[in-house]
């Protein structure tokens, strides 16, 4: 069977992303992936639904868990444009899922801030997530972080 590549994956978070962007929503997109078919799609929605949890990573994981009828993704893969906050991390590991490939690093957001560096491996997981999953960091990541400096230069 093809197997279709991280970086496809990737471009379709960051055509999620661009949606976003459009919008006047921080332009921050993902998808998750099973068996290499996209089963959610989506982008922050923060502004729209006047949510502080409408993020790309909660609103996928809430689609792909009605798509497939259950609670857990640990045969999915999250692509998202952006280092996940805390509290998508949160329901990243609740949903136990098995990948997730991130773009650009958040220096003010990202759940990085909040670690230590020494717990950053990629043998024995990655607090905080499950440790069954795998972490991919920097796809696309010049793509990913042009679109969110694009974003916050003309709101300045």
């Amino acid at each position: 069977m093809l197997s279709i590549s991280d970086e496809y994956f990737m471009q379709q978070a960051l055509k999620e992303a661009q949606k976003a962007f459009d919008t006047d929503e921080v332009p921050v997109g993902a998808v998750i992936v099973i068996n290499n078919k996209i089963i959610a799609r989506a982008h922050n929605q923060v502004e729209l639904l006047n949510d502080p949890t409408a993020h790309a990573e909660i609103l996928a994981i809430t689609t792909a868990c009605n798509y497939l009828g259950a609670k857990y993704l640990p045969d999915a893969a999250l692509y998202v444009t952006i280092e996940p906050c805390l509290m998508c991390c949160g329901a990243l590991y609740w949903s136990k899922i098995g990948k997730i490939v991130y773009g650009a690093p958040d220096i003010k957001n990202g759940y990085r801030k909040y670690i230590h560096a020494s717990s950053q491996t990629h043998d024995t997981g990655e607090a905080p997530f499950h440790v069954k999953t795998e972490i991919i960091k920097g796809m696309l990541q010049d793509e990913c972080a042009a679109l969110i400096k694009e974003f916050f230069k003309r709101k300045r």
